[in-house]
């Protein structure tokens, strides 16, 4: 006798058997994790992003005008740490690998502060010479669509470079010592393994012309995109918005559209995934 034959004979009836709906849902059931699984996944978040902060990407923030315009005060940026790696890195095979590039804008380490963020002008090798704020590179002028030149009071130590007289206290004595002897007809030559590197914002940025090259080896990323950008005020704006006379209040219900305004305008909507050139 067969099994449900059984069951009947005792009184027992057999259970519904599950719908292919039923089997779906209880496959697709939410599995609460336990504390050790849960700690798991939370190790293993940790140790992706920091392997990622430090070998990969890193992000930083622009502090101050000198980028102005290609990067403004107050952007958050994602930098890629791999693409100028020393040949052997662990992660080199994960993001292309190139040499530093005349053009390129890159992070470097400087002493005071820490990190800096400039554009490269001079490679080794290259002649390099700056009249009326017109850089010319073995002899050629650059095509620099990114230089900006703000209103700054004059100083012709930086628009006429290299300079035949120590103009500017802000130079630093050792480089101008070292410039001279690099000096061959009017142009400055980069010497090997060495690079030359200006802020955008060329009448307030404190760069090569007043401290000297930056070493191959101080140079650490290069900026992949903006993720970010808070509005911030720079030193160089121009332009500054007018005082608004007050007005006497009242009873009138109404909205607040200066409240929106200031939500929507804490940040550059437009900048934020702009990528860096």
């Amino acid at each position: 006798m067969s099994a449900l034959g059984q069951l009947g004979q005792a009184g027992q009836e057999p259970g519904p058997l599950p719908s292919p709906s039923e089997k779906r849902l209880a496959q697709l059931r939410l599995h609460l994790p336990t504390v050790p699984e849960a700690f798991a996944t939370l190790l293993s978040l940790v140790v992706v992003a920091l392997f990622l902060n430090t070998f990969l990407l890193q992000p930083y923030l622009i502090p101050s005008e000198s980028m102005e315009r290609t990067l403004l005060v107050g952007d958050f940026l994602l930098v890629n740490k791999q693409i100028y790696a020393p040949a052997g890195s662990l992660s080199r095979w994960l993001l292309p690998y190139r040499e530093v590039a005349r053009g390129d804008i890159v992070v470097f380490h400087h002493p005071q502060p820490a990190y800096l963020i400039k554009r490269v002008v001079g490679v080794p090798g290259d002649r390099l010479r700056i009249q009326d704020g017109l850089v010319t590179v073995n002899g050629k002028a650059l095509d620099e669509p990114y230089a900006a030149f703000e209103p700054a009071p004059p100083n012709p130590f930086p628009d006429d470079f290299p300079a035949k007289v120590y103009t500017d206290p802000r130079v630093d004595p050792a480089w101008w010592k070292q410039m001279r002897s690099l000096v061959r007809n009017g142009e400055l030559v980069v010497p090997a393994g060495e690079y030359f590197v200006l802020g955008d914002n060329r009448d307030h940025s404190n760069d090569s012309r007043f401290w000297g090259f930056v070493p191959r080896q101080a140079i650490v990323a290069r900026p992949l995109v903006i993720y970010f950008s808070v509005v911030r005020p720079s030193t160089t704006d121009v332009q500054q918005a007018a005082l608004q006379a007050g007005q006497a209040a009242d009873d009138r219900l109404g909205h607040d559209r200066r409240l929106l305004a200031k939500l929507m305008g804490f940040a550059r909507w437009k900048r934020i995934f702009l990528v860096v050139h």
